[in-house]
């Protein structure tokens, strides 16, 4: 995109059709884990991914009022793990938006798995991205969850492409990607032994580009780092770092102050914004369409380190 020239005045038109299909699957697996599972949970960060998965559950299970507000309850609660290192505007956006729907929110602290001892940090500036699968594994035993449902896409990472829709973990929490169960015919096979628990991904077959068609077209909320604003940034390897708590600028390091946007509001120490000068979805849509990496590759830190970086992690309980 030349510099000079405004998202809005990129806007091709384009075929939204597909999207009714993505949603009719994504609520046919968020139905059936509802009918299969005991104790499924939906894992909620507030992210867009999220709230877009959120907002197909309330369609699957809730009805609209005369007002246009949810009615009723989902058949599970949300589970967010929180690093202590979200971005303020993203927890202050899914604390209003759970008081706003009545949906019951669980809250896994990663501090709370610092005061325990099992997870330990290197240094007190060291990310925690990554002890997040601890976290997790630890509230999935204490609640006793069955099912786990995320908005992770098959588009974001390789490794997230090699996964299932019906995703299980063995007792340890970890994923064996060479024993995964075939999906034929859209039946899943959804045994598993005391311990051991599945992740479903609704939105798997989405791409960055759906999500955000989906999100303009159904006028999903977000948190308002998604769209421009000013920020200081540093120029760091080709990124855009945050300035804050866990990521200062280093002695003489300048800070800059630019227009920017997230394309995913992960941990603050791990997860950079891009230059944009989208201030709507329909903006956001037009970028997305000349994008020439993903979100990942283009926004985050730890996932740049190496590129079985994500497998592993996943390999080890992560989502």
């Amino acid at each position: 995109m030349n510099a000079s020239q405004h998202p809005s005045t990129l806007r091709p038109p384009v075929d939204t059709q597909h999207l009714d299909a993505l949603e009719e699957e994504a609520i046919y697996l968020l139905r059936e884990v509802a009918a299969t599972f005991e104790r499924p949970a939906l894992l909620f960060s507030a992210g867009k991914d999220s709230c877009v998965l959120l907002h197909l559950a309330h369609k699957a299970f809730k009805r609209r009022d005369a007002d246009g507000k949810w009615q009723g309850a989902l058949p599970f609660p949300l589970l967010h793990v929180d690093t202590g290192h979200n971005f303020p505007e993203v927890i202050a956006f899914r604390d209003a938006l759970v008081a706003e729907t009545g949906d019951r929110l669980v809250v896994a602290h990663l501090e709370d798995s610092i005061a325990r001892g099992s997870v330990r940090l290197a240094h007190a500036g060291e990310s925690r991205n990554a002890h997040q699968s601890t976290t997790l594994l630890e509230a999935i035993a204490e609640h006793r969850y069955d099912a786990l449902l995320g908005g992770a896409r098959r588009d974001e990472e390789k490794a997230r492409a090699k996964e299932r829709l019906f995703s299980h973990r063995d007792t340890f929490g970890q994923w064996q990607p060479k024993e995964q169960r075939p999906e034929l015919w859209t039946l899943f096979n959804t045994r598993h032994r005391p311990g051991e628990h599945f992740r479903v991904f609704p939105i798997s077959n989405w791409t960055e580009l759906d999500v955000w068609l989906y999100i303009e077209r159904e006028g999903i909320a977000l948190p308002s780092l998604y769209y421009r604003h000013e920020r200081d940034v540093l120029a760091r390897n080709g990124l855009l770092v945050p300035v804050t708590e866990s990521t200062p600028p280093a002695p003489g390091e300048p800070v800059l102050r630019r227009p920017v946007r997230f394309r995913t509001v992960g941990d603050m120490s791990c997860t950079c914004p891009v230059a944009s000068e989208a201030a709507d979805a329909l903006d956001v849509i037009a970028e997305t369409l000349v994008a020439t990496l993903s979100e990942r590759g283009a926004t985050r830190m730890d996932d740049r380190s190496n590129e079985s970086a994500m497998e592993r992690r996943k390999k080890e309980g992560y989502f």
